[in-house]
């Protein structure tokens, strides 16, 4: 919305400016608190573990490369059915 249309606007519902509410004299005690739970502070940390972690387990990424590279890596087709088949159920 362009800000020089704001006046259109306020024509076409005909408002006006309103004023701040009047204050009063007197002040509650009300004051704002935050409070967390054990299992919010639980996940903050959890939260804050998952940033520090990378993204890719190089470690098990080079195993696997060596692996394939030097012909020794071997899936075997029943387990790979399975696996596929297991995420085929659970996607339903």
């Amino acid at each position: 919305m362009r800000i020089e249309a704001y006046s259109q606007i306020q024509n076409l519902y005909q408002t006006k400016n309103t004023s701040a509410p009047a204050k009063t004299g007197t002040r509650g005690s009300f004051m704002d608190s935050l409070n967390l739970s054990g299992a919010g502070k639980d996940m903050q940390v959890a939260k804050e573990a998952l940033k520090s972690a990378p993204d890719i387990r190089e470690d098990k990424v080079a195993a696997i490369k060596a692996a394939y590279q030097s012909g020794l890596y071997n899936v075997s087709s029943e387990d790979f059915a399975d696996k596929l088949a297991d995420d085929i159920i659970s996607s339903i």
